[in-house]
């Protein structure tokens, strides 16, 4: 992750936006501008480390001149108690800038470690976990980013990056084999298109996110007679939708007796209480929109540990 890249600086530059507003008025009235602090953040839960360098954007773009030291790298596991960033630097910069870099580590953290637990529950499968397009607007890049730390997988980044024909792209053209012929023709002629997400750069995403040229093409099937007529009609990825853990084994068997290359992903209802259930259906993939929309934040402070009058 370039984390000095311009779409990183914007996010940061909002978020503090957002806050500050027309000013901190808690800090103005209390903190002398002349002052310097020092002060670090904790970990108070056990956590994987996401989006620590973030809290040096918060920081330096209240106070250019502040240091800011990271103790652990994205991806490592703390216990409580641990100590992840330590900043000393104009304590009203550091009071300003505590809530959105709380904010934006806490969140990352948090979904690092939720996405590792369902890492943990795949552990003895060869099925993999991967995320969804259920982000906060605005933080897909950052969200998507804390999955691949917790050892997730990164499904398409956007509508643009791959096909995903879904009930409504089925019901709007006729069918599944009029959706699918539609889809393929619409690749068909396409030569490798240039890769303009400049989010992809940002985040040293792995190219398996951007995908290959021409866009791949995956179906989404409700039971056991649209698999099949997906996989009559040429279907190279199909996702098993809203089904139980049961009917979808019997349906990755179907799809690996009829085609064998068939990417085979279950999505719809995926919890930590049932992934492993999920997985043992034997698809390829297991796709979840918790690791986004429902991961807990981690919990952590920032404590100042001493100021200075200068």
């Amino acid at each position: 992750m370039d984390w000095h890249s311009e779409e990183i600086e914007k996010i940061v530059r909002h978020a503090l936006d957002e806050d500050i507003g027309r000013g901190d008025a808690s800090t103005a009235a209390t903190t002398p501008p002349e002052a310097v602090a020092r002060a670090h953040i904790l970990a108070r839960q056990t956590l994987v480390c996401a989006g620590l360098p973030l809290a040096e954007n918060v920081f330096r773009t209240l106070d250019p001149d502040i240091e800011v030291v990271c103790f652990h790298a994205d991806g490592s596991f703390v216990e409580p108690g641990a100590k992840l960033v330590e900043m000393r630097g104009n304590a009203a910069a550091i009071l300003t800038g505590e809530r959105t870099a709380l904010n934006f580590l806490s969140h990352l953290c948090g979904i690092a470690t939720y996405t590792r637990r369902f890492v943990e529950q795949l552990a003895t499968t060869k099925t993999r976990i991967r995320d969804t397009r259920k982000t906060t607007p605005g933080l897909r890049l950052l969200e998507k980013y804390a999955v691949k730390v917790g050892g997730g997988m990164n499904h398409r980044f956007g509508l643009y990056d791959a096909i995903l024909l879904k009930e409504n792209h089925i019901a709007l053209t006729g069918g599944i084999k009029v959706a699918l012929d539609k889809a393929h023709t619409y690749v068909a002629p396409t030569s490798p298109a240039p890769r303009t997400a400049s989010a992809y750069d940002a985040a040293g995403l792995d190219p398996e996110v951007v995908g290959p040229a021409p866009l791949t093409v995956e179906i989404e099937v409700r039971d056991e007679r649209e698999l099949m007529e997906a996989l009559g009609a040429g279907a190279e990825a199909v996702l098993l939708d809203n089904m139980t853990p049961e009917r979808a084994e019997q349906c990755v068997k179907i799809a690996r007796a009829t085609r064998p290359g068939c990417v085979v992903e279950i999505s719809g209802g995926i919890t930590l209480d049932n992934a492993h259930a999920y997985a043992k259906a034997g698809a390829d993939f297991l796709s979840s929109g918790m690791l986004t929309h429902s991961a807990p934040a981690a919990n952590l402070s920032l404590l100042v540990d001493d100021v200075e009058e200068t």
